[in-house]
């Protein structure tokens, strides 16, 4: 179960590490438009909104791993929880965790951008 748990908590840290700093980073662009542009303020928040959800992605995929993982043992002595799916798991987490920093960071960047060209 330890891959599989690992898996899990990748995802969720990740995940919320890329949904923080796409947040914030966009959300430096939206007070700078605050005071430029107060009356724009609602067209530019989608970017802090979009870098938010990455945050409830990670914790569905946790969710989902969590959900599978069962350290319960058969009658004859196996594992019903093998290697295999713990890598699989592992694998999943890291993938959805990754993608998810990923777009946080392309999400702050491009939203702080384009809040701020919004503003002019």
């Amino acid at each position: 179960p330890f891959f599989g748990a690992m898996g899990c908590a990748s995802a969720l840290i990740f995940a919320n590490l890329g949904s923080a700093y796409g947040s914030a980073k966009a959300g430096v662009g939206v007070a700078q438009l605050g005071l430029m542009a107060p009356e724009k303020i609602m067209r530019a928040i989608v970017p802090v909104v979009m870098a938010g959800i990455l945050g409830i992605y990670g914790l569905i995929v946790a969710l989902l791993i969590l959900g599978d993982i069962d350290s319960g043992v058969s009658k004859e002595g196996v594992p019903q929880y093998g290697a295999f799916q713990g890598y699989i798991h592992f694998g999943a987490g890291l993938t959805a965790g990754m993608a998810s920093l990923a777009a946080g960071l392309t999400i702050g960047i491009v939203g702080d951008t384009s809040v701020r060209a919004y503003a002019r």
